[in-house]
């Protein structure tokens, strides 16, 4: 299957995302290598963009697709948790503008081998990174029942989330859970009829709650958004797209820490911290246009989120 995937917000990322146009970029998410190519659009030939991904397909797809843009593309095949790393490795201290694009590829989603759709029968597998260790078989088939109850209340925001880990524990004791569609015929069980009348399709806060899980994808964003603004030249952008309310609020609240000159407790007479901002946050999200959303429904919940290095 060809790499398919469109970039949410792309023209309102990259506008705001560069400054010196010869300078130095980072796609943290390089995903199919849509955000790359529109930042390339707009960079001089002496400009670098580097792009990082866990997924080798996208990657390879991203690679293809850059092969003929003017300016420099390194492709990074790694964890955005390693930013720092890659950075150094590469010699750049600091750079103009690193973005991230967080969650799941319309990619990954439509490519049932990839175990990522509640939609599509697949391997129950949910790997962003395919030479993981840990999978989503691994969780459904191994956790305790309050493990996956907590995974999916906290991860999933899950009402039903209870009744989900119980039914799940139930079913795997007659025979191990491997296949996506098996998965979702036991929470379309444990979601009661009246649930499923309204609202989203019944399995996909679970599925959400396990791919997180996989991928450990909250676990790593506060750190990572911390290391992109300490390596940020004066005046450089970061900007991040959020696609549910846990990333959003993760990003939300570690911009705002980042662009405070105090994080004291509220009720402290006198500063202690010693914290200062090294961030400028731009006020209200960025939603896409109605354009956007006709286009590409699945951006529907997407946020646009931008600071400035001070």
């Amino acid at each position: 299957m060809a790499f398919h995937h469109l970039s949410v917000l792309r023209n309102e990322t990259v506008r705001a995302l560069v400054g010196d146009v010869a300078g130095i970029y980072v796609d943290c998410t390089l995903g199919g290598g849509g955000h790359s190519f529109a930042l390339a659009e707009l960079l001089a030939p002496e400009a670098i963009i580097i792009g990082l991904d866990q997924d080798g397909d996208a990657v390879a797809a991203a690679s293809e697709r850059m092969k003929n843009v003017p300016c420099r593309f390194i492709p990074v095949r790694r964890n955005f948790r390693y930013l720092g790393e890659t950075l150094d490795e590469l010699g750049i201290d600091r750079a103009d503008g690193i973005m991230f694009d967080l969650g799941v590829s319309s990619y990954q989603l439509d490519t049932p081998e990839r175990g990522f759709s509640y939609q599509h029968d697949g391997p129950l597998d949910m790997r962003m990174d395919t030479n993981g260790r840990k999978n989503a078989c691994d969780v459904v088939n191994t956790y305790s029942e309050a493990d996956l109850y907590r995974i999916i209340k906290d991860y999933g925001e899950e009402r039903w989330a209870g009744r989900i880990a119980n039914f799940i524990v139930t079913a795997r004791q007659e025979a191990p859970i491997s296949r996506t569609e098996e998965l979702v015929r036991i929470i379309k069980k444990a979601v009661p009829a009246g649930a499923r009348k309204d609202g989203p399709h019944p399995a996909k806060r679970t599925f959400q709650a396990i791919r997180i899980e996989v991928n450990e994808e909250l676990a790593i964003l506060k750190e990572a958004i911390g290391t992109a603004a300490e390596r940020l030249k004066p005046g450089g952008r970061i900007a991040v797209i959020t696609f549910h309310s846990l990333e959003d609020r993760i990003a939300k609240q570690t911009l705002k820490r980042l662009a405070a000159n105090c994080i004291c407790p509220p009720d402290m007479p006198v500063c202690t911290c010693g914290h200062r901002a090294v961030l400028k946050v731009s006020g209200k999200a960025v939603f896409p246009s109605a354009d956007e959303l006709t286009a590409n429904p699945r951006a529907r919940s997407a946020k646009l989120r931008i600071g400035t290095r001070i």
